[in-house]
């Protein structure tokens, strides 16, 4: 099957395609698209000619999307989600709010401080969804590779839109298990120690300890802090954690004062184009209420 002419691909090829992917059988396809099943079968022979290229295996159980047609399926659903976006905005009041908000920032700060008020959020504005995104390293806003970003940083980047929620706090933690009551050089080098030394080397924590203490290693390298506090609440060793994080856990207990050298400041980011979408701004304010550092 060759084709003659680069043939153009329409919304209408790309329906028929997911119908008969969905269901595997042309009756059942043209239930879906209101056509009968020898309209379904016109139409894709029409379209595997002008393709110059197989679509289906046909056997007596039915049709079987080649990989071709799997690809096309895959954009056939994006082209009916964004339909029906479109078709739910057209019905929206002026003062709802609906979309989908890209949200980047740490595991810690997602598990310590985002999730705990992610549901009034849900139930202000039900037609939003968010994509949440957890990792180290910070998406870019300016790619609109998402849409807000939530950060501990001293500096943010000047080119974006940020406000100020609080200082992170940091201190040194043991496992209830484990009976240390209290911090000093001895204690130090006798017990194992958590950290991110190569995941996060320029975490303030990592800096901190390799500062006071320059022997030490740390027995337990993670790449996270949110794993730390885990296994500092196992008791397996020291480990330095944001007080908003460890203070709501009971198998923690505070050895040291609060690390000045380590605080950190929390950050609330967004780019200024992205700023005036109403979704955006929405979630934006939202979160600048709600997740104030004290």
């Amino acid at each position: 099957m060759n084709a003659k002419t680069q043939y153009k691909l329409n919304a209408a090829d790309l329906e028929v395609v997911l119908a008969l992917v969905r269901t595997g059988k042309l009756a059942e396809a043209g239930e879906r698209l209101a056509l009968d099943a020898s309209t379904v079968f016109r139409s894709i022979q029409k379209l595997e000619k002008g393709l110059g290229q197989r679509l289906f295996e046909r056997s007596r159980t039915g049709y079987q999307a080649n990989e071709l047609a799997q690809e096309l399926a895959v954009h056939a659903e994006q082209m009916e989600a964004q339909l029906e976006a479109a078709r739910s905005a057209m019905q929206m009041q002026p003062d709802q709010v609906a979309g989908a908000v890209r949200i980047t920032t740490t595991d810690t700060i997602l598990h310590g401080l985002l999730a705990p008020v992610l549901k009034p959020l849900q139930l202000l504005h039900p037609l939003l969804s968010l994509d949440l995104h957890a990792g180290n390293e910070l998406a870019s806003l300016t790619r609109r590779d998402a849409d807000i970003a939530i950060r501990a940083s001293k500096r943010p980047p000047q080119h974006l839109i940020g406000k100020h929620l609080g200082p992170i706090r940091v201190a040194l933690y043991a496992g209830k298990t484990s009976k240390i009551r209290h911090f000093d050089a001895d204690i130090a080098q006798r017990h194992h120690w958590i950290a991110p030394d190569d995941a996060l080397p320029e975490h303030p924590s990592v800096v901190w300890r390799k500062k006071h203490f320059p022997k030490l290693q740390a027995t337990y390298k993670v790449n996270s802090i949110l794993t730390v506090a885990e296994l500092v609440g196992q008791g397996l060793g020291l480990g330095i954690l944001p007080l908003f994080l460890a203070q709501g856990r009971k198998d923690v207990v505070q050895l040291s004062d609060v690390l000045d050298e380590c605080q950190t400041e929390l950050w609330l980011l967004t780019h200024t184009e992205a700023r005036h979408l109403r979704r955006v701004s929405a979630v934006y304010s939202y979160l600048s209420q709600e997740m104030v550092l004290k």
